[in-house]
């Protein structure tokens, strides 16, 4: 389970480090990156991925919100490897789609990891705290 929030900066190479607190105990080999919500990356262990892969594979194709859902997690997926530092490297085509220059948060979202850049993050923030309260009304309804 991946949880908190961290701030780092990208290296002159798009490298990110990922805190060691979210590289867990069990020394992930390899994640996968991609186009994440709201504008950010989403980044899954392997395991993590299958579990959501058989999920996008039963998903309807004859629905076009599905094929197009399909479509932008897919194409901008890649895998990754975290090397000796822990560090992770941001292609540019997701660096540009969440529109990350050099600094980041990263946050801890149960089973994924997400990666913003500083700016969204805080725009993303400032917007959802307001709500946070109403949201958690409307999620009474499913049991939380």
């Amino acid at each position: 389970m991946y949880l908190g929030e961290y701030r780092y900066s990208l290296d002159q190479k798009g490298r990110l480090v990922l805190p060691a607190k979210l590289r867990g105990k069990k020394k992930i080999a390899s994640f996968i990156l991609t186009r994440g919500l709201d504008r950010c990356l989403f980044l899954y262990p392997r395991d993590e991925w299958e579990n959501l892969e058989k999920k996008i594979r039963e998903l309807p194709l004859a629905k076009r919100e599905a094929r197009s859902f399909l479509r932008l997690l897919i194409s901008g997926a890649v895998e990754s490897r975290l090397d000796r530092q822990g560090r992770l490297l941001i292609p540019k085509p997701l660096a540009q789609y969440a529109r990350i220059e050099k600094e980041v948060v990263i946050i801890g979202a149960l089973n994924r990891i997400e990666v913003w850049a500083k700016r969204s993050w805080e725009e993303y923030l400032e917007r959802s705290e307001k709500s946070f309260e109403e949201l958690a009304q409307k999620l009474v309804d499913l049991g939380i």
